[in-house]
C-alpha cells in the first residue's frame, strides 16, 4: 500500500467534505458533482450551475413521498432543478421544517433516466455523516480533470458501492479499569470503527464467565435521555436500570453504541422533536426528513461481544430486531429480559408508536 488513502479513508474524507459543504466527486460510467443541501451556500450552488449542466436534487423516497413527488428510481428520487429558483428552494424541499406551512412545493419533476448510482452514493454519504439525506447532482465531463482542478474528492464509484454497503469493523483500542457506581469491577473498552466514525464502548460489569450467557444491553447513545434527563423517551431510565441490574447480579456488558436518533444523528433527531411538536409521531417524523424508522445497525453490538469473548446473552431489551439481530450474526440469545421503565406523560405517545409501529414488546 502506498502513501495515498485507500476507499474507506477516500469516503471518510468525502464525508467531511459534506459536511463542510465542500462537493465531491463521483467517478463511474458517469460522473457527477455532488454536493449536501444542508450545508452548500449561495456561492457554490452558483459555480455548480456554471457546470453547464441542469442540476437535480436527490432526495430519498421517504422524503419523496412527503412530497409527492415520482421515485422512478426505487429508494430514491431525482428533482429536475428549475434554473431561476434559489437556494431557499432546495432546503425547503430537503427540510420538512415548513411542510405545514408551505404545503405545496410542486409542481416536481423527477429524473427518470440515467444511472441513479452516484446520486444514491450521495445520500448514503451524507445519511452517514449526519447530514439531511438530500444532494445537489450534476453530471460533469470529466471528474477525475475537475476534481483535479479544484482540490475536490474523488470517489470511484466501483468501490464505494461495495464499500458503502459492507459492515465497517471494528477494533479495541483501549480498555481499563473503571469502577462505577453499580459496582466498583468495572472495565471499560473502547472500539473504533475503520471508516473514522464515531467509537462505541462496552462497560464490563464484574468479570462476567465467558462459558455462560452474559447479561447485556444494546443501548444506543441518547444525549437528550442518558445525560439531560429527557422525558420525551425511556433511555435514560433504561440505561440506569440495566446497569442497576447488572449491578445487583453481579455481572454484566453494558453497549454504549454512538447511534444517536436511532442513527440520523442529534441535529436531526432534534429536527424529527420539532416535527413531533406538530403532530407527527416518531416514524412518522424520520419518514418526513428523508430516513427510514430505524437506521441504526446493531451488528456493531455482536461483533463487540464476539470480540470479547461473548457467544450467548441474556439480552435486557424489548425490542425483537435486537433480538434477531444478534441471532443472526452468530450470538445466541438464551433469554429476553423485558426493561419496562421510563414511562411518563412526556412519553406515553412515543411508546405507544414504538410498540405499534416498531414491534416492541411493551
Amino acid at each position: 500500500m502506498g502513501l495515498g488513502p485507500d476507499i474507506t479513508e477516500v469516503l471518510a474524507r468525502a464525508r467531511a467534505d459534506l459536511r463542510m459543504g465542500v462537493p465531491i466527486v463521483l467517478t463511474g460510467a458517469q460522473s457527477v458533482m455532488a454536493v449536501a443541501v444542508e450545508t452548500v451556500t449561495e456561492a457554490r450552488l452558483a459555480g455548480l450551475r456554471e457546470m453547464g449542466t441542469p442540476p437535480v436534487l436527490a432526495l430519498t423516497a421517504r422524503r419523496a413521498q412527503t412530497l409527492k413527488a415520482r421515485s422512478y428510481d426505487g429508494d430514491l428520487a431525482r428533482i429536475a432543478v428549475p434554473d431561476e429558483v434559489a437556494l431557499g428552494w432546495l432546503q425547503a424541499l430537503s427540510d420538512p421544517a415548513d411542510d405545514l406551512a408551505t404545503p405545496m412545493k410542486g409542481p416536481l419533476a423527477s429524473v427518470r433516466t440515467g444511472d441513479p448510482a452516484p446520486h444514491r452514493a450521495a445520500l448514503q454519504l451524507c445519511k452517514s455523516a449526519r447530514l439531511l439525506p438530500a444532494a445537489l447532482c450534476v453530471d460533469v465531463a470529466d471528474g477525475l480533470a475537475l476534481a483535479a482542478a479544484h482540490g475536490l474528492t474523488v470517489v470511484p464509484m466501483a468501490q464505494a458501492a461495495v464499500m458503502l454497503q459492507a459492515q465497517n469493523p471494528l477494533h479495541e483500542i483501549v480498555q481499563a479499569r473503571l469502577p462505577v457506581e453499580v459496582s466498583e469491577a468495572g472495565r471499560l473498552h473502547v472500539f473504533r470503527p475503520e471508516d473514522g466514525g464515531e467509537e462505541h464502548y462496552a462497560m464490563e460489569i464484574g468479570r462476567p464467565d465467558r462459558a455462560k450467557p452474559v447479561l447485556a444491553r444494546l443501548h444506543s447513545a441518547c444525549f437528550t435521555g442518558d445525560v439531560m434527563g429527557s422525558l420525551k423517551c425511556d433511555c435514560g431510565p433504561q440505561l440506569r436500570a440495566a446497569l442497576a441490574q447488572m449491578g445487583d447480579e453481579g455481572t454484566g456488558v453494558l453497549l454504549y453504541l454512538n447511534q444517536e436518533g436511532r442513527g440520523i444523528g442529534l441535529a436531526n433527531k432534534m429536527r424529527a422533536y420539532a416535527l413531533q411538536d406538530q403532530g407527527f409521531d416518531t416514524v412518522e417524523a424520520n419518514h418526513r426528513l428523508g430516513f427510514e424508522d430505524d437506521e441504526r445497525d446493531f451488528r456493531l453490538g455482536s461483533d463487540i461481544l464476539k470480540s470479547l469473548g461473548f457467544s450467548s446473552v441474556r439480552l435486557l431489551t424489548n425490542n425483537p430486531a435486537k433480538v434477531a439481530m444478534m441471532e443472526a450474526s452468530g450470538v445466541t440469545v438464551a433469554e429476553r429480559v423485558p426493561l419496562k421503565v421510563g414511562e411518563n406523560r412526556f412519553n406515553s405517545g412515543y411508546l405507544a408508536t414504538k410498540a405499534a409501529k416498531s414491534g416492541h414488546l411493551l
